[in-house]
């Protein structure tokens, strides 16, 4: 087995590793052939299952645009109104395991063999990680997500006429309290955006990772839960499993290319009067994904990783320049009362029963559950190629809690600016537009606004090219039944087809029509994962440390 993955592009352990004995070879059920100068090298019958049920479900979005608008509005509040305790419940257990893992014997396990070393710098490492993780979602919701717990813990707590609340504050809001606003604000915000998501991704990366380049099985979801399934998981059990890897990573990227081309549109339109409107977000989506398909072609390190540190080095410049002519004092300050408000109201944001502020626990929190759920596959798979060489407990450390710092950073400094310019200034400009404008908003009260908002929608593009294109990479490695080295136009099918599902849905329904597909492919992904957490732990146990 070690010897068959390592001719399919995963190294064999360095040192000794608890390499797992299976009579399964990577591609044995694939197939494999051309047509015409176009090869190809798909698992049957994943990649057949994923990819016609896909197509069938474009077609009907397509054929029937208004049921499918109906069905959508229906969906996402149906879900997590239902089920919004049990997304709550597994993002809570998810961070409580890394943290078991951080300080358990099995943190000394390395990635790789006992002797494996770091492919990448930390620089690298973190660039790629983070353009993938998160790149579109900190550009929408930057100034957007603490702009709006901001505005609606000031207003406090409404009741309806049946005594339900139709207030969106986070928990009982703050009436009439500005200061004690912005930190429950913030709080909520860094709730969404810190320790929870990122224990996501680490859980589906650390199990990649383990059982790829430690037990020497395919780089695909079903590998983690040989612990658990035996021989069964190259069955019908692991074609389930990846198949709803497929579905989530898929619709994931399509919501958030809606939001990015939604939020570049609306930029453009700030600064140049591009209209605003679907055929101009279609164009924008199409524009993108040709974009992104030369970075495909160029493959991992020639596109993705130059692409990322480009987006890195932006993004740090944009944070640099908002955080110096901004309020910076207060923002610095902000950063660290931030925090402590997050640790503060985290119990009481994190519960996940007896909850009062449903649209605040239901229709941001679950979304947002469902949305990283539905994301983990593919960052999760990206960051296990990129993390060989590292220990468990490295890796947890820098995957967990450094990204999250950052992202508070991110959301202080963006975040923080714009509540300060209604705050001190008197300024609504950012408070009262959508949510897609209010970064260009906030940006237009500082220096250099057509600069600084022509590299915000280079950012929002850059992203979106990134994302696009680790997407193909790992939606083909599943279906190609965790080959990494399949041939060029499968990658590129994919890329195309991620493209033509976020076009479809906009059309479909618009972006409510995204966080709906996300929503229902996340919940039963949900399941997957807390499997998963099980499944590493009998990992972990045969690992020499």
């Amino acid at each position: 087995m070690t010897d068959e993955t390592a001719n399919q592009g995963i190294p064999a352990p360095d040192g000794e590793a608890a390499v797992i004995d299976t009579e399964y070879e990577i591609g044995q059920d694939n197939l494999e052939g051309s047509v015409g100068p176009i090869g190809f090298d798909i698992h049957n019958p994943v990649f057949m299952v994923s990819g016609i049920s896909i197509m069938l479900f474009v077609f009907y979005a397509l054929v029937l645009p208004e049921q499918a608008a109906a069905f959508f509005g229906w969906l996402r509040p149906a879900v997590t109104s239902s089920f919004d305790w049990f997304f709550l419940s597994a993002g809570n257990i998810f961070v409580l395991f890394c943290f078991f893992l951080i300080v358990s014997p099995w943190g000394k396990v390395r990635l790789g063999g006992a002797d494996a070393a770091p492919d990448y710098t930390y620089t690298g490492w973190f660039a790629m990680l983070f353009a993938a993780g998160m790149g579109i979602g900190l550009m929408f919701y930057g100034v957007s997500e603490p702009m709006s717990h901001y505005s609606t813990s000031f207003g406090g707590v409404s009741m309806g006429e049946n005594g339900a609340r139709t207030d969106w504050a986070p928990l009982g809001g703050a009436a009439g309290d500005s200061a004690e606003s912005v930190r429950l604000g913030m709080a909520a915000t860094i709730y969404h955006w810190g320790l929870h998501p990122w224990a996501i991704y680490a859980i589906v990366a650390l199990s990649l990772a383990l059982f790829s380049y430690n037990k020497g099985l395919p780089l695909t979801i079903r590998s983690a839960f040989y612990p658990i399934f035996g021989e069964r998981v190259w069955g019908w059990t692991g074609h389930v499993i990846d198949i709803l890897a497929v579905f989530a990573t898929l619709f994931g990227l399509a919501t958030s290319l809606g939001f990015g081309a939604t939020q570049a549109n609306a930029g453009l339109n700030e600064l140049f009067g591009v209209p605003i409107g679907s055929t101009t977000e279609v164009i924008l989506i199409s524009a993108i994904t040709a974009v992104a398909l030369i970075s495909v072609v160029r493959g991992l390190d020639g596109g993705v990783k130059v692409l990322s540190e480009l987006n890195m080095g932006l993004a740090f410049l944009l944070l640099i320049f908002v955080l110096l002519v901004g309020p910076t004092l207060l923002i610095i300050t902000g950063f660290f009362d931030s925090l402590m408000a997050y640790v503060q109201y985290l119990p009481a944001l994190s519960m996940p029963f007896g909850r009062e502020d449903a649209n605040y626990s239901q229709g941001w929190t679950a979304f947002y559950w469902a949305w990283w759920i539905s994301w983990s596959p593919f960052v999760g798979m990206f960051i296990a190629r990129v993390s060989r060489g590292r220990t468990v407990r490295e890796f947890i450390i820098c995957v967990l809690l450094i990204p999250s710092l950052v992202c508070v950073l991110w959301m202080s400094v963006f975040g923080g600016t714009a509540i300060h310019q209604v705050v001190a200034d008197g300024y609504t400009g950012a408070q009262d537009a959508a949510l897609e404008l209010k970064l260009f908003k906030m940006l237009d009260q500082l220096p250099l606004a057509s600069i600084t908002s022509f590299v915000g929608i280079l950012l929002v593009i850059v992203f979106f090219v990134t994302s696009s294109d680790s997407g193909s990479l790992v939606i083909d490695t599943i279906t190609a039944g965790g080959k990494v080295d399949a041939p060029m136009p499968q990658r590129v099918f994919w890329c195309v087809f991620e493209g033509a599902v976020a076009i479809v849905l906009l059309l479909g329904g618009g972006l409510v029509a995204l966080q709906a597909m996300v929503i229902s492919t996340g919940l039963p992904f949900t399941v997957v994962l807390l499997l998963m957490c099980w499944a590493i732990l009998r990992g972990l146990q045969s690992e020499p440390r």
